[in-house]
């Protein structure tokens, strides 16, 4: 991360911090649907993983705070101190530390964590830089998995590529979002395997609490309708660390 980069995401922080976190829209009726959906699925994900956990850009804790309630242990970061006071403050369980870290340049050891998850964290980094250090960071078999915005949405392409409605939606400058098809080459060249990209979330935060029990379950079968799936709001993002990896990627034991 470029250090103008650094510092821009920086004081977008302190703005959250000093707003509130109205910006992510998860306080809404809807909101609140898609938030429970989200942690349903972190948490079915890290059963089947090992104990060592590291969530990327935490923010205010709001999802660490439900990570916490598994037998994982938590190793929370964020790039902003103002985030981060917030998050201590919200989350106080044993399981959890967190860490002011980038998340190109960690401190932490190789092959620390057996899974890495964020929610909405990987469209405000340079995502080259972060696949390289989050493998580094994986174990062997290590897992990740990842909640970001789907640029195929219209509004989400409008939001992240037109700077009226990017400030108007409370956006960082530099956020963007992510297409399915381009990203997964992404992730095999940076040595992960087993990897997954599924459009999902047609549930807007602003649906009214009136028409939730009938609109939602409309809205979550249109994802498994081809084509009109590739315009939902968001994509989950799995991949595996292979277990037999050296820094090129390549198994040792394998041969040419």
């Amino acid at each position: 991360m470029s250090n103008i980069r650094l510092e821009r995401e920086k004081r977008h922080g302190a703005w959250i911090a000093e707003r509130g976190e109205g910006v992510w829209n998860w306080s809404t009726p809807a909101g609140r649907v898609r938030w429970a959906r989200r942690v349903a699925m972190f948490r079915d994900f890290l059963a089947a993983c090992g104990p060592r956990v590291l969530e990327v850009g935490c923010g205010t804790g709001l999802f660490t705070a439900e990570l916490a309630a598994t037998a994982s242990h938590i190793t929370a970061i964020d790039i902003s101190p103002d985030l981060l006071d917030l998050a201590r403050q919200r989350v106080t369980a044993e399981n959890v530390v967190f860490a002011l870290e980038n998340a190109y340049e960690t401190t932490f050891a190789s092959e620390s964590f057996d899974a890495v998850v964020g929610s909405s964290c990987f469209h405000h980094l340079d995502i080259d830089q972060a696949l390289r250090e989050l493998f580094r960071l994986l174990k062997p078999g290590g897992r990740m998995m990842f909640t970001e915005p789907n640029m195929l949405n219209p509004q989400i392409f409008l939001q992240k590529n037109i700077p009226p409605f990017k400030k108007l939606a409370g956006d960082s400058p530099d956020e963007t979002a992510f297409v399915r098809f381009s990203l997964a080459p992404v992730l095999e060249r940076a040595g992960y395997e087993q990897i997954s990209i599924i459009p999902f979330d047609f549930v807007h935060p602003f649906v009214p609490k009136l028409l939730l029990g009938w609109a939602v379950p409309l809205l979550n079968a249109m994802e498994q309708v081809p084509l009109v799936r590739e315009i939902a709001g968001s994509l989950i993002i799995t991949a595996h660390r292979p277990h037999c990896t050296t820094t090129e990627h390549v198994c040792p034991h394998k041969t040419p």
